[in-house]
């Protein structure tokens, strides 16, 4: 009968169970607490995260006075320092167009009117239309190129010698380039020819 007693499960003790009940309350308490922390950080700022990311944006109040104080001094021109100020340059109202260039390969030369002396020229042309000028250009080089040798050869060395000389043949040979295109293809087009060289042999 004392073996039979001794063999018996033993019931837990009220001890276990107040240790475990302990254990308990001290997690329920951690979680509150954590819950706590962490309503307070988030609303004790009364700002959302985005709102105050856009603070951290915002000019700082004192810079913008710095600002107006330096532009109650810029009134006569000058820092309040009394160096110069720089300031903005305005944007041009009117539109501003891209400008096409085209250079033709080979120079060109040709014997001067009344003169053994010959001048060898090379040629770039400009124009702020689109791109089918100078295409139309490229397309009818062998034309323009015999046109511009004439009017090359109707200068006098007296008459290319100097830069007034030189820009009344480069409006010249403009003009004659102009009129050819407008012959073949109903518009010229070519604003600005310039000299890329310029030789007087």
């Amino acid at each position: 009968m004392t073996d039979a007693t001794a063999d018996a499960p033993k019931k837990p003790g009220i001890v276990g169970k107040i240790i475990k009940l302990l254990i308990r309350l001290v997690m329920a308490i951690v979680l509150l607490g954590a819950g706590f922390a962490g309503g307070w950080f988030y609303f004790a700022n009364p700002m959302s995260p985005a709102q105050n990311a856009l603070s951290l944006l915002a000019p700082d109040p004192m810079t913008e006075a710095e600002e107006t104080a330096d532009g109650e001094a810029a009134a006569d021109g000058t820092n309040p320092d009394g160096t110069p100020q720089k300031l903005p340059r305005e944007l041009p109202e009117t539109p501003v167009f891209q400008t096409s260039y085209y250079q033709m390969e080979d120079p060109l030369t040709t014997n001067l009117n009344n003169s053994r002396r010959y001048l060898q020229i090379g040629i770039g042309m400009s124009t702020q239309y689109n791109a089918q000028v100078m295409t139309n250009v490229e397309t009818h080089k062998v034309a323009l190129r015999s046109d511009i040798l004439g009017v090359m050869s109707d200068f006098t060395e007296e008459a290319v010698a100097d830069a007034e000389g030189r820009a009344q043949l480069a409006t010249a040979i403009k003009d004659v380039v102009n009129k050819r295109l407008e012959q073949l293809e109903g518009f010229g087009g070519v604003e600005d020819v310039f000299f890329t060289s310029f030789v007087l042999q």
